[in-house]
């Protein structure tokens, strides 16, 4: 996923990737805490950085602005 695939979505779109994203994130530190071998770390580390993504682009759409 890159920012420009995110710029096209609105606003609800970018809510429920987020949402998508940290259950994926969750799902996987849980796993970890079971199997620290079984989960590829660089799945986890791609999860932050799309959300971070997400994030980033949502507040753009804001203008910048706390809501």
């Amino acid at each position: 996923m890159n920012a420009a695939e995110l710029r096209g979505k609105t606003e609800k779109e970018l809510r429920e990737e987020l949402l998508a994203l940290r259950r994926e994130q969750f799902n996987l530190r849980m796993q970890q805490g079971i199997n620290p071998d079984g989960v590829r770390s660089d799945r986890i580390t791609s999860v932050r950085k799309d959300i971070a993504r997400v994030k980033t682009v949502m507040n753009e759409n804001r203008g910048g602005k706390e809501s």
